[in-house]
């Protein structure tokens, strides 16, 4: 990592792009270990949701190690369309199509279709979606039905704003898809909000799911599908505990069971991992300015950016990520706060997932303290806005990319350089050559004459 300050400086993103293989790798060696221990018959798929990250980089290494993909708006299409063109993907790979659809997102989805990109699937979010994709829809296509899942006792609502109730799914495929001429139904849809974890709650909610699914199965033998979604946690402190083996394993005896039991074939096994494909890809790193002391308790280490546009899941979210200091370690440590450069009071950080605290080493002005954020890899540049204006005008960080060369090296290169202040402000208006200034048009006054 100083290798690294040294050679780039701070602040500084970086995007280790092997971990992305080796986690997809991971989740299908836990789906075949599985399937063989509860004999279970059906195939696994592994999709990335694109939505954690939508760098071409990404998308590129993810395919190369066999996963699907999934999105969640109508620009996300545009990235299939490019991905087919530069031959990444095949016309016929599977496509995801999940989330709320808009007009936009909904016709992009018919475009692809009748320009020969003949694996997408729309997951069904509500009745109007399936009203007008099915009026629409000329050529053979694949649908998905999302269940609504109940959410946790403790959240803002009850019920997911997405999918359909549980009492509208049966009825829907009986009146309408099953006699469609042209719509499939090929998957079932179950995503629950707190991810795949190990709860009272997760079990009771894929329960009902697969109850849903062999009642659906019975009557619709084209449902060979069953979408567990995702959520599958990721490393975020030192002593994070985890068994993915476990959590495999125990869904597929579940949903082997339920199957047996009815009767049923095992259905294919879609997951929809974001966070974990390319969590873990991801490095923030900053150096230590200054150190305020405000009073005789509290010690404020200036970093060289902001948290609010860095790691904006660290403030909307108080979300922690994996933090250590980069350099120093055999000094003496001191409890601080840690800083960013906005005015803004909430840009600060100032715990650890497992404690509540921050222990750093003790600041010296003559000796630099360098940082690292680890696990950044899903949601921050999307969430902050890559390329865009940032709270403050603090610029976007400056971004390379690594990879394992043959030699047992690592290999460098730039993807992008710190943000400059002309795109900035060209953004803002204030660059007259700016060519995305928005045209002028004089309106006329309407005089209205009282009668």
């Amino acid at each position: 990592m100083m290798k690294l300050v040294e050679e780039f400086g701070t602040p500084l993103r970086i995007t280790y792009l092997p971990i992305v293989g080796k986690n997809i790798a991971r989740a299908k060696r836990w789906f075949h270990e599985a399937a063989e221990k509860t004999q279970f018959r059906g195939r696994y798929n592994y999709c990335y949701v694109t939505k954690s990250s939508h760098f071409h980089h990404i998308t590129s290494e993810v395919l190369k190690h066999g996963a699907l993909i999934e999105t969640s708006s109508a620009y996300d299409l545009d990235i299939v369309r490019h991905l087919v063109d530069q031959g990444e993907m095949k016309q016929d790979a599977r496509v995801i199509c999940n989330g709320f659809k808009p007009e936009n997102y909904l016709q992009r989805i018919l475009d692809l279709r009748e320009e020969g990109i003949s694996g997408l699937t729309p997951i069904i979010d509500n009745l109007d979606e399936w009203q007008k994709l099915s009026a629409r829809a000329t050529q053979p296509m694949d649908v998905g039905i999302r269940i609504a899942t109940e959410e946790e006792p403790k959240f803002a609502f009850y019920t997911s704003r997405l999918g359909l109730g549980y009492h509208r799914i049966l009825p829907l495929y009986q009146d309408a898809i099953k006699d469609h001429p042209h719509l499939t139904l090929r998957m079932l849809h179950f995503f629950v909000n707190t991810g795949i974890r190990d709860t009272a709650y997760y079990w009771n909610e894929l329960n009902k799911a697969l109850d849903l699914y062999v009642k659906l199965r019975k009557i619709c033998p084209t449902l060979t599908a069953l979408n567990i979604g995702g959520g599958l946690p990721t490393k975020n402190s030192l002593a994070f505990e985890y068994d993915y083996a476990y959590m495999f394993e125990a869904i597929l005896e579940q949903v082997a069971m339920k199957c047996d039991d009815a009767k049923v074939p095992h259905p294919d096994i879609y997951t929809e991992f974001g966070s974990f494909t390319v969590g873990e890809a991801g490095a923030t790193l900053f150096q230590v300015l200054h150190q305020k002391r405000q009073n005789d308790r509290e010690r404020w280490n200036m970093i060289d950016s902001s948290f609010m546009t860095t790691l904006p899941d660290s403030w909307a979210v108080n979300h922690r990520f994996l933090m250590l200091p980069l350099n120093r370690w055999m000094d003496s440590y001191e409890r601080v706060f840690l800083g960013g450069l906005t005015c803004d009071s909430d840009d600060y950080y100032n715990s650890e997932q497992h404690i509540n605290a921050i222990y750093l080493p003790t600041f010296k002005p003559d000796q630099p303290l360098f940082l690292g954020f680890f696990h950044t890899g899903a949601y921050q540049d999307n969430i902050g806005g890559h390329g865009g204006v940032h709270h403050c005008l603090i610029p976007g960080l400056r971004h390379i990319l690594i990879e394992d060369a043959e030699d047992g090296t690592f290999e460098c290169r730039e993807f992008c350089e710190s943000q400059p202040s002309t795109q900035v402000l060209g953004l803002l208006g204030y660059d007259a050559n700016n060519t995305n200034q928005s045209v002028a048009i004089r309106l006329q006054r309407e005089e209205h004459v009282e009668s």
